[in-house]
This record gives structure tokens, C-alpha cells and sequence, in this order.
């Protein structure tokens, strides 16, 4: 009935649909560390206005993202899902040309990572660099 359903739902929508009905319910546990769905909603709406405000997103863009099996990977999905953003999933344990084609075939204008991802600091262009938004 779901997919028969014009415009389909998406998990986002059953997401939120959870996330209404059941906030404090928990949806993921991690590192000994519970996330309710109220948890993971108010996180990923923090995650959008950040992406929307510091690297100006906006819908049918393709983002890729590098990030490590963590709750910030899910509301950054989330975060993403909810600018109308298309999230490319580029797995951590690619490198030189693996990583090279994964990039290239998503056909992302933005790579997302961690600190300990990107291999060098102070790139710009980020919040808080002089190349970026200023938002803190």
C-alpha cells in the first residue's frame, strides 16, 4: 500500500511519523548512548539548518557522504533527507582510486566527512573558516 501511494513515502516520512507519535521511544543505541526519536529528530533538524545556512543546499543536490558508523551518520542523512538533498554513501574503507571512482561516479558537488577523514586541517571553506559562513 505504501509504494502504491502517489507521491510514494519515504522513510523520511515514516520516520517523522514515528518521531510524532512515539518521541521518546528509543531508535538507536550506541556506545552505551540512547537516541530516542525526539533525539535523532531535534539532531538532524539542528544538521539541515547548518548545511542549508553554511553551504547554502538545497534541494536535488547530490552530497556524498564519508562519515564512520555513528549516530552522526544518521542525522546527517536525516539532515540531508529533510533539505531534499540526494545522499551519496561512500563507504570509509575506500582509498586512491577506489575512492577516486566513488566520488566520480556519484557525481557529488559536496563531500561531508570527519576530522579524522579528510587528511589534512584547516581546509576552508567549512563554518568557522574564513572561506565559509561564519556560522559557528
Amino acid at each position: 500500500r505504501r509504494f502504491a501511494r502517489s507521491p510514494p513515502e519515504t522513510l523520511l516520512d515514516v520516520f517523522l511519523l514515528h518521531a510524532q507519535r512515539r518521541p521518546r521511544q528509543p531508535l538507536l543505541i550506541f556506545q552505551d548512548k540512547l537516541y530516542t526519536y525526539k533525539d535523532m529528530d531535534l539532531r538532524s533538524n539542528q544538521a539541515a539548518w547548518v548545511l542549508q545556512r553554511c553551504l547554502c543546499l538545497s534541494p536535488g543536490v547530490t552530497v556524498a557522504v564519508f562519515l564512520p558508523n555513528s549516530p552522526t551518520y544518521l542525522w546527517t542523512w536525516l539532515a540531508l533527507a529533510k533539505l531534499g538533498c540526494v545522499m551519496a554513501c561512500v563507504n570509509t574503507n575506500a582509498r586512491g582510486q577506489a575512492l577516486r571512482h566513488a566520488l566520480e561516479a556519484a557525481g557529488a558537488t559536496l563531500l561531508l566527512t570527519s576530522p579524522g577523514e579528510r587528511g589534512q586541517r584547516g581546509r576552508s571553506g567549512s563554518c568557522g573558516d574564513t572561506g565559509g559562513c561564519g556560522h559557528q
